[in-house]
């Protein structure tokens, strides 16, 4: 029986809590329903952009992520996550507003690096403007050389992908965002990016390891396994 109550801090945005909520469901070994976890989603996709506060003086999204993390905090979970890499920009701030523990998702995906591609020494990570702009995963991948797209590829086909008219956010998962992904994707090889990290939510709902000659580390595939394994919290 998996007794873990865990917690969703979503709507970072919908589709993406959604695919991470059925990806627990479908990672988790059962015979019978009453052997899920109890998993608490709250959706927020009233939380301002994550980007354009870190970048463009955008209003903040932290007073509302930690109205949402406190609503899961009254549901009594026992550790909660957050599927948005760009919000871990503002982990400390949310995690001391709540009493129990928050999965921070890219210092896990830096421990699994570390322990299942040791000899890897330079990582390619497709994130948003934002992500890049303030560094988060240089702060937990200290072992090795982090290697980001050029800033036109950056902005003319990560964030395209992302955000664009026929972007991931707008609901177009194959296509036009695949084919910009994976134009960036060439790019760190060529840079030479051992294995690239999907290090923003929405990708790797178009991403896919077949669609790239790296391997490709998903974050919330990784935080799915920690929040679904035996280890305490």
């Amino acid at each position: 029986m998996n007794d873990r109550r865990i917690g969703i801090i979503g709507g970072m945005g919908p589709e993406a809590s959604a695919d991470f909520y059925m990806k627990i469901t479908k990672r988790t070994k059962v015979e019978k329903d009453q052997d899920h976890f109890h998993v608490i989603v709250d959706s927020n996709p009233k939380i301002p952009d994550r980007t354009g506060a870190i970048l463009y003086g955008g209003p903040s999204p932290v007073p509302e992520i930690i109205k949402t993390a406190r609503r899961l905090g009254q549901m009594d979970v026992d550790v909660a996550c957050i599927p948005c890499m760009t919000s871990h920009y503002f982990f400390e701030e949310i995690q001391a507003a709540v009493d129990y523990p928050i999965l921070n998702v890219i210092s896990e995906t830096a421990a699994y690096i570390a322990s299942h591609f040791p000899a890897v020494s330079k990582v390619g990570v497709l994130a948003t403007s934002g992500t890049v702009a303030m560094k988060i995963f240089d702060k937990y991948l200290t072992d090795v050389d982090v290697i980001y797209p050029s800033p036109g590829t950056q902005e003319g086909q990560v964030m395209e992908a992302i955000y664009g008219k026929k972007g991931i956010k707008a609901g177009f998962l194959e296509g036009f965002p695949v084919a910009q992904l994976v134009t960036a994707s060439e790019e760190l090889e060529e840079k030479g990016a051992e294995l690239i990290i999907m290090g923003c939510t929405e990708i790797g709902l178009a991403l896919q390891q077949h669609h790239v000659s790296l391997p490709l580390v998903d974050p919330l595939e990784v935080a799915i396994q920690r929040l679904i394994g035996k280890d305490d919290f």
